[in-house]
């Protein structure tokens, strides 16, 4: 698709993706409301494993080796440095396609962090993971492969990431190397934990999406983006199966549907400027 046809198109893909989340998720508080009422209702179902037994705190509530609770924990850290390269990418490039495209990015994907961190508040559970291997939640066979070397240190801290630094890039290094003193993120500062989390850009990928302008900026962004939004569909996918919550299954599916529809558009302002994802 080229000329005008696709400048007409380009924002109806967006917005019927943001739309799809902001139907699903809207209400914001009522939804959090809703993902403690809906699990209380539905303590039969025990459809993820360890809900509302084990270490959780509570009797209906997820408990914190549960699939609700990994992946609220790691969607969000997730969900912060797509947050983090939309903003950059604004700052490097005048195209208002690619610009546009960041901007729904970076508001959906705050709005549902946002969602995230609340319910694991009100389910009393940390909002970051134990140390190990991220996404382990999914199982073995579901986890996505780590392309590119990217990585994260186990435990960072959902609320540091992107919060410090020049730009919000060493704010992003700063996010990888945290891990807490007592092991579950809210301690001192340490580097050197890293455990890798599909579909993260690295630190020397992120201080070139930084120091990128134009054509390389956007192109840079669009393939980090996209292998961003690949492990992240599988990881919300895992959660629409496994996750006990209503209201946390619904949010997973909406993510599976918006980010596919922005894989499609991404892949074809790719084409666009003479490019193609990385894999």
């Amino acid at each position: 698709m080229t000329g005008g046809t696709a400048r007409t198109t380009r924002p109806r893909w967006v917005a019927a993706g943001v739309l799809a989340v902001a139907v699903l998720v809207g209400g914001g508080t009522a939804a959090l409301v809703t993902a403690r009422s809906d699990g209380a209702r539905e303590d039969g179902e025990q459809r993820a494993q360890g809900y509302g037994q084990g270490s959780g705190p509570g009797q209906g509530l997820p408990a914190v080796d549960s699939a609700d609770a990994g992946f609220a924990q790691d969607m969000a850290v997730h969900h912060q440095q797509a947050v983090d390269m939309s903003f950059v990418v604004r700052d490097g490039t005048r195209d208002e396609d690619v610009r546009r495209l960041a901007y729904d990015i970076a508001r959906t994907q705050s709005n549902q962090r946002g969602m995230l961190l609340g319910w694991l508040d009100l389910w009393g559970l940390p909002k970051v993971a134990p140390p190990g291997r991220p996404t382990a939640w999914m199982g073995a066979q579901d986890a996505p492969s780590s392309p590119g070397g990217t990585e994260r240190a186990a435990g960072t801290d959902p609320d540091m990431a992107g919060m410090a630094g020049m730009e919000g890039m060493e704010g992003m290094d700063h996010a990888q190397d945290m891990t807490g003193a007592n092991g579950t993120g809210q301690g001192a500062a340490r580097p050197g934990a890293g455990t890798r989390m599909a579909g993260m850009a690295t630190r020397a990928e992120l201080k070139q999406l930084g120091a990128a302008r134009g054509r390389a900026a956007e192109v840079l962004f669009l393939q980090l983006m996209t292998d961003h939004h690949k492990s992240g569909i599988a990881m919300a996918r895992s959660c629409a199966e496994r996750c006990a919550v209503p209201a946390e299954r619904r949010l997973a599916q909406g993510m599976v549907d918006a980010q596919q529809a922005e894989l499609d558009l991404m892949a074809q302002l790719l084409a666009e400027r003479g490019a193609h994802p990385r894999r």
